[in-house]
């Protein structure tokens, strides 16, 4: 008699649809053109290239252009086509792009920054350019006259760049870990406030609009939601790489926070979930379980005649605790935990089978993710890698 075949339950992935391949050296960034079969890309290898789909199925270029330096970063509006790309001698330059996306007119330089340029953002309502570079200045300059309006002084090399049009707040995200809010004026510009969660640089910002939560992205591994919106100083961490998280996007419409890191890995992150904050670690002496002393607590080691113990914390509760009070592992996807952490004991026999249901999905690239671009009109994700490749994946069986 046949064994009965069991079916394989399906697993909900993304779906490569293309690789795009040409370029000599890394590309920094690239996005989806909207509405068309179409990339543009910029590269350390000096080039701008206009990508479209062509009757074969493969992607060729329509625009091949080679610029005075080093392509580091870009910005596109669609509407108005105007392409603005940042170069490693710290000019921006301005492009605009013809209908049929066969042709790119110069329109007016830049001189922004001293040094490479790391971000540019376009911002149509206001007709400003805003930048940041390597000389630790970001400036704004306005796209009619080419003028520049104003700069500010940051702490270090910025790394992410975001900006909310309607309050007029400017996002910087630097490589010692901070990041800065600013209110932008015509040509003045006023520090709102500073504020660190992270343990190493940040590498990535995200803004959302609509619920006012900006998320950052950092080479700790980690990536940090603050209710910007709430103004209750709510950061709830998200812990799900294992190497530095080097692009973010938001979709919407879905609350799905999508992570890239170094090592190829894209976390999809339900955010329509009640989220808890991590609790701060607390200081103690002893253990806060079973009362043994710590390594460094010579007075209660010698009157209890007690060897001194390493000193763990629990990562749901926060107290500091010894390994054997905390000898067991659980994930707690409501406060970020995706993989299995330390927890003390009592916690770990209180974690739910409910409260350990996964919030995230995890999926391999196979390259080490550079740049990401999402158009959440199609669900297509682009991902640029070390590689110099360019792949295009359909999202939605993971993001819907």
């Amino acid at each position: 008699m046949a064994a009965e075949i069991q079916p394989k339950p399906l697993t909900r992935k993304p779906i490569l649809l293309q690789r795009v391949e040409g370029s000599q050296e890394v590309v920094n960034m690239a996005v989806i053109v909207p509405k068309e079969e179409g990339v543009i890309s910029v590269s350390e290898d000096r080039t701008v290239r206009v990508w479209l789909k062509r009757d074969s199925g493969q992607y060729w270029p329509s625009i091949y252009h080679v610029m005075p330096s080093p392509c580091s970063c870009m910005s596109f509006n669609p509407e108005t086509r105007r392409l603005s790309i940042g170069l490693d001698n710290g000019t921006i330059s301005e492009f605009i792009l013809s209908e049929d996306y066969n042709k790119m007119t110069p329109v007016k330089n830049y001189q922004a920054h001293q040094s490479r340029v790391t971000m540019i953002l376009f911002v149509l309502e206001l007709e400003w350019v805003l930048s940041t570079g390597q000389d630790k200045q970001f400036s704004w300059h306005c796209s009619e006259s080419g003028q520049r309006l104003g700069g500010y002084r940051i702490s270090a090399v910025a790394s992410g760049l975001q900006f909310d049009v309607e309050t007029r707040h400017v996002f910087i995200g630097d490589q010692s870990g901070q990041v800065t809010i600013l209110k932008l004026e015509q040509e003045n510009c006023t520090l709102v406030t500073t504020f660190r969660g992270h343990t190493g640089g940040v590498t990535a910002l995200c803004w959302d609009p609509v619920q006012r939560v900006l998320f950052s992205g950092s080479s700790d591994h980690s990536v940090i939601m603050w209710d910007i919106g709430g103004r209750k100083g709510t950061a709830i961490e998200l812990q799900g790489h294992n190497d530095k998280v080097q692009a973010l996007s938001y979709a919407q419409h879905t609350r799905q926070l999508i992570s890239c890191g170094g090592d190829g890995g894209i976390v999809v992150w339900n955010m329509d979930v009640e989220r808890q904050e991590t609790p701060e670690w607390l200081d103690s002496d002893s253990c806060q379980k079973c009362d043994q002393p710590f390594f460094w607590n010579f007075k209660q080691m010698w009157d209890s005649k007690k060897i001194g113990l390493r000193q763990h914390h629990c990562r749901k509760c926060g107290k500091a605790v010894c390994g054997k009070c905390s000898s067991k592992r659980s994930s707690i996807p409501l406060m970020g935990f995706e993989f299995e952490v330390r927890v003390c004991d009592s916690c770990h026999d209180a974690i739910t089978d409910e409260e350990r249901a996964p919030t995230a999905t995890f999926h391999d690239t196979k390259h080490n993710i550079v740049h990401v671009h999402f158009d959440a009109t199609r669900g297509w994700l682009l991902t640029s890698g070390t590689d110099k490749v360019i792949k295009l994946w359909d999202m939605t069986p993971v993001v819907s």
